[in-house]
């Protein structure tokens, strides 16, 4: 069976500070910075009085290796998050997940030494990620956030994308590349909850005053000057490959796809269930195109087109092709408006990353975490030594369900969505 297509996210989590409910894209200025994302209205911060907060976890026993009948260690605990366990297994995937990702960042525009750097750093940040990320699950359950009907959801929409019947065909397909079924479907729904957890108890406590964007405008209006551009997406139904008796069903498909914007759906939800693109995954984001950088039809019809206008459906050698204009910047300096939407998201950003690790040094005060002092945590923790136990069929069971989990990795780069 060839290698299914499985979301990144599946395996693997996004960064903690890209975690939150994800709001509609905002296009880029015309100077051919990537599009960014306008982040939902939030509430106002509640009183500190009547912030919820987390009671003190009871201490449980420190973390033992199990060890079978002739004392050879089944699976060894490096470091235990209240209840919860992070056993080697979980932290060498977690190693291997941070040469890979940083490889995938830096690919093409990353010199040997620049690379090193990033592995270093990730490899380094390894042990606090997986602490953090059972935090935020542990604190979602304490929430009782439910991600059921989300998990499906997600399920559904990689099934589609690997043009897969059903949900079977879809289990299979994971099985096959060594992967449990159980533990895939708790990776989705861990980060799904870890997304909501950070989006109540960080995100909605962030604002941003438009009269701050204003403010930054003003000050940095040098930034904000380019020439005539606009920022595209695109939803591709693609005819490669297809038979002539296959053509009327796929163009039928893009106008579908096409209605159903029209009648109001959202663009880039319908691009990741029904393109073929590259740019599915994206919300079929395709970037800023200046005049000159399109091929002639295509630019004649977007460059006359305003924001959020489509066009209908183009047939290419490619496939049939719709695209819609998510912005259109004039030459020169851009308005605030244009750009407000991506200033407000740069300074969220900004104040994010800091909030969320103040969040997290919260709740490891609140919480039990010990760690084999061979081990180390760059956000700090407490050492005790790893007792050996023998192994008992509980501890085989709980052996069995851990060794193959897939751990998602809270600090891992991406590229903008």
């Amino acid at each position: 069976m060839r290698k299914i297509a499985l979301l990144a996210a599946c395996l693997i989590a996004l960064p903690l500070a890209a975690q939150q409910p994800a709001p509609p894209p905002a296009p880029a200025p015309a100077t051919g910075q990537q599009p960014t994302l306008e982040k939902p209205q939030m509430a106002e911060p509640e009183p500190e009085a009547t912030k919820p907060k987390t009671a003190p976890v009871a201490k449980p026993k420190a973390p033992v290796a199990t060890t079978g009948e002739n004392g050879r260690i089944v699976e060894e605990i490096i470091a235990r998050v209240n209840n919860e366990i992070i056993t080697k297994t979980d932290y060498d995937k977690a190693l291997a997940t941070a040469v890979d990702d940083a490889k995938q960042e830096c690919e093409n525009h990353c010199t040997p030494q620049q690379l090193e750097a990033s592995i270093e750093e990730r490899r380094k940040n390894a042990l606090r990620d997986l602490i953090d990320q059972s935090l935020l699950v542990q604190r979602g359950k304490d929430m009782s956030i439910s991600v059921e009907t989300e998990v499906i959801k997600q399920l559904d929409q990689i099934r589609i994308g690997n043009k897969l019947p059903d949900m079977e065909s879809l289990e299979k397909a994971v099985t096959a590349q060594g992967l449990n079924w159980e533990d895939f479907k708790n990776n989705i729904r861990n980060h799904l909850i870890t997304q909501k957890v950070i989006g109540q108890e960080v995100g909605s406590h962030i604002t941003i005053a438009e009269s701050e964007a204003k403010k930054f405008y003003e000050e940095h209006k040098g930034e904000f000057i380019g020439p005539e551009g606009v920022a595209l997406r695109e939803i591709v139904v693609s005819t490669e490959g297809k038979k002539e008796s296959e053509l009327p069903d796929l163009k039928k498909k893009a106008e579908t796809a096409l209605k159903r914007v029209d009648d109001g759906e959202d663009f880039s939800e319908i691009a990741k269930r029904m393109s073929d693109g590259s740019t599915k995954d994206q919300g079929g984001y395709l970037g800023t195109y200046k005049r000159g950088e399109l091929a002639k039809l295509i630019e004649d019809k977007v460059f006359s087109m305003k924001r959020n206008q489509l066009t209908g459906v183009m047939e290419t050698k490619q496939g049939y092709l719709i695209l819609q204009v998510m912005e259109h910047y004039d030459e020169g300096q851009q308005s605030f408006e244009k750009v407000k939407d991506k200033i407000m998201n740069a300074l969220y950003e900004e104040r994010m990353q800091p909030a969320l690790r103040t969040y997290l040094k919260t709740l490891r005060e609140q919480s039990y975490v010990v760690i084999k002092p061979a081990y180390v945590d760059v956000a700090g923790g407490g050492n005790s030594e790893i007792q050996e136990v023998s192994a008992t069929p509980e501890q085989s069971k709980d052996k069995k369900d851990k060794g193959s989990r897939k751990w998602y990795s809270p600090w891992k780069h991406s590229k903008p969505s």
